[in-house]
């Protein structure tokens, strides 16, 4: 009772915002519920101070309830798709995330950027955005200010791309598979994943929707191989614990893969555990607005924004090239 006392206050307030982002994200979608929920929180936090009694909700949420999202998430996943698609996308995915990776690695040092930011930039525009994120910070105990700014640099890409790729692909006269491929591969968010591929075409929406669930996927091994990282170099040198670094809750990632997969819960509860994940996520991303600091926000996001840019485009680019050079579209 007494830990209910201390953490619900800021938990509901963080609630509050989440319902009016995911009412907004619905109205625009292209946005979407989780940029409006760190928006929202992010603008509340730089015109009013939150009492001492909200804070420690507000922490809570924004890294329990964040792992608790990413375990629901799980349930959106089906293995058996994913496998399916997995063989055709397997090259094309290993050379964006190599590129992604590398490219937030340099740019992201030579903008002298912190290494956890520009570590969160990469992962988000590799992999998943949002999603990814989320993930990535629990597993390196990222600040965040640093989640603020990555979720906010991955969600301009993301809008641009529902707008620019569809043109561009009709431009090079892209097949269905080709564009999909492409848009699956090359897109951040899963929502806007789906807006471009499916403008393009239905053939393109579906095969795109795949590929981005398959890259989701390896939200798995890129968290456990950065919490190793990030343990070793905060100074643990010889005390390194496997099982205390460990980022458990993709255990249940995974397992909530699994059961969706095998069916052994109807469709529409692991929908609806699906659904609730990704509400979460709005939660959370509330919470962690609500921790932003809006001044030293404004003066990184420049140079977030650049490194964001370089890396969606590099990736982008990798994924058209290792297609022309398999000669798959």
């Amino acid at each position: 009772m007494q830990n209910l006392k201390i953490y619900l206050p800021g938990t509901l307030l963080a609630l509050v915002i989440a319902i009016i982002a995911y009412n907004l994200g619905l109205l625009v979608p292209v946005i979407g519920g989780p940029v409006f929920g760190i928006l929202l929180g992010i603008l509340l936090a730089s015109i009013w101070v939150s009492p001492v009694i909200l804070r420690q909700g507000i922490k809570f949420t924004s890294k329990y309830i964040l792992q608790l999202a990413v375990i629901l998430l799980g349930f959106d996943m089906n293995l058996a798709n994913i496998i399916k698609v997995g063989g055709q996308s397997l090259i094309v995915l290993v050379v964006t995330l190599s590129a992604a990776f590398l490219i937030a690695y340099f740019v992201g040092k030579y903008l002298n950027l912190d290494q956890k930011l520009y570590t969160l930039i990469g992962v988000g525009t590799a992999i998943c955005g949002g999603s990814a994120i989320a993930a990535a910070s629990s597993a390196i105990e990222a600040e965040d200010q640093d989640i603020s700014y990555s979720i906010s640099t991955i969600f301009l890409f993301n809008v641009i791309a529902v707008f620019l790729f569809p043109a561009i692909g009709h431009l090079l006269k892209l097949s269905d598979t080709g564009f999909g491929m492409w848009a699956g591969t090359a897109i951040n968010d899963t929502s806007s994943v789906v807006a471009a591929g499916f403008s393009y075409s239905d053939a393109a929406g579906n095969f795109a929707t795949i590929v981005k669930l398959t890259r989701s996927l390896m939200i798995v091994p890129v968290t456990l191989v950065l919490a190793i990282i990030f343990s070793r170099m905060s100074g643990s040198g010889n005390k390194f614990n496997f099982a205390k670094v460990f980022p458990w809750f993709i255990l249940g990632f995974l397992l909530a893969a699994v059961i969706r997969s095998t069916a052994v819960f109807p469709l529409d509860i692991t929908s609806g555990l699906a659904w609730a994940g990704k509400f979460l996520i709005i939660v959370a991303m509330a919470a962690i607005g609500l921790n932003t600091n809006i001044q030293s926000f404004i003066k990184a996001g420049p140079r977030a924004l650049l490194l964001g840019a370089t890396t969606w485009v590099t990736v982008a680019m990798s994924s058209l090239a290792i297609q022309f050079f398999m000669r798959t579209l």
